[in-house]
């Protein structure tokens, strides 16, 4: 119990801090300040909530064991409050565990056409049917930032952002269940355009990075942008706007391209690039982080290689599989329909059990 409350004692005194800062009025005066001491307040609330329901078992194993020397029928009741106390430990032994920084945060979603022509076009737009319809069954908001359509109806490319309503923990953030979702998503299908009856394979990229919260938490100077304005067009290329509104900004050090057309005026596309920029260059700036640290063990399920296939989608058959964590259902109309939780609890789970390992090496 004492190695237990060495290693908590710190976080409870950071959680009483950072309580009596909330309760500080001035302090939400800065919004950014206000917004990073709530995700770490909720971050450290299952610390202390599992320290305290760890606590009260073992006081309560305790005083039972004392109890059963003088009448041994307290002695009965002592094997579910092992049961308890050992359940309670494991819960703060996960807790304890070190989270990514950002799982609180909302996301930028974004989904492009790869391999396959048209048919990847369409199941883009599959695919963010299926991330809205997700995003609406954990009670999210989404707002579609800028989007290409195709000539059949589907995406070349299309940018979401996924909000979570009010402070989530941790775990419950939007992060926290998206970030797996990078990579390459492969359909196997028999196209709309196909005459034999074939069956295509063919493939869709999906990037998720962490939103920016707050301007002044990435400071981008002016003079490393290059902003390029031309004519929004629409599928097959006609013209849609008689006004250079489109946007393209380039950030000169990383060669970063962000483009932008779909509001009405060249400000409001902008702004909208710019939104997008800021999450990138973040998603950058810490793969390199991490990249540099050769001691911080990151995901073992998300991969920064964005190149990898992670999922294949079968129609035929009905099924869908994810190739890093092994999971594999025959309910692919019901995944593409919203029902997406269980194939990312897969990849929460591993992460969980990777980190787990990691802890006890």
């Amino acid at each position: 119990m004492s190695n237990t409350f060495a290693a908590v004692e710190p976080l409870l005194g950071e959680y009483a801090d950072i309580e009596a800062q909330l309760s500080d009025a001035s302090v939400h005066s800065d919004q950014a300040r206000a917004r990073q001491l709530g995700r770490r307040y909720a971050e450290l609330g299952q610390v202390v909530s599992a320290y305290r329901a760890w606590r009260s078992a073992t006081d309560d194993l305790d005083a039972a064991r004392d109890m059963a020397e003088e009448d041994p029928s307290f002695a009965e009741e002592i094997p579910a409050m092992e049961h308890a106390a050992a359940e309670a430990s494991e819960r703060l032994r996960r807790v304890l565990i070190p989270r990514d920084p950002d799982d609180s945060r909302d996301v930028i979603l974004e989904i492009k056409a790869g391999e396959g022509g048209a048919e990847s076009a369409l199941f883009a737009a599959d695919l963010l049917r299926m991330y809205l319809r997700y995003a609406e069954r954990q009670g999210w908001r989404t707002e579609i930032i800028g989007a290409t359509e195709s000539d059949l109806g589907g995406y070349k490319d299309v940018q979401v952002a996924v909000k979570a309503r009010g402070q989530v923990t941790p775990e419950e953030g939007v992060w926290a269940h998206l970030k797996y979702e990078g990579g390459v998503h492969r359909v196997q299908r028999v196209p709309v355009t196909e005459s034999q009856g074939r069956i295509h394979t063919s493939a869709v990229g999906v990037l998720v990075f962490p939103e920016v919260e707050d301007e002044g938490e990435l400071e981008i100077d002016q003079n490393d942008l290059r902003i390029d304005v031309y004519r929004s067009s629409g599928p097959g290329g006609q013209s849609v706007n008689t006004t250079d509104s489109a946007v393209r900004i380039t950030h000169i050090p990383t060669g970063i391209v962000v483009s932008m057309q779909n509001e009405k005026s060249q400000l409001q596309n902008r702004e909208q690039a710019m939104r997008v920029l800021r999450a990138r260059l973040l998603a950058a700036r810490q793969e390199e982080a991490a990249a540099a640290a050769q001691d911080m063990r990151r995901s073992q399920v998300r991969t920064v290689d964005r190149s990898e296939r992670i999922r294949t989608y079968n129609f035929p058959e009905n099924r869908i599989a994810d190739h890093r964590t092994g999971f594999k259902s025959y309910n692919l109309d019901q995944v593409l329909d919203g029902d997406v939780q269980p194939v990312v609890q897969s990849a929460i789970d591993a992460d969980e059990a990777a980190r787990l390992a990691a802890a006890g090496e």
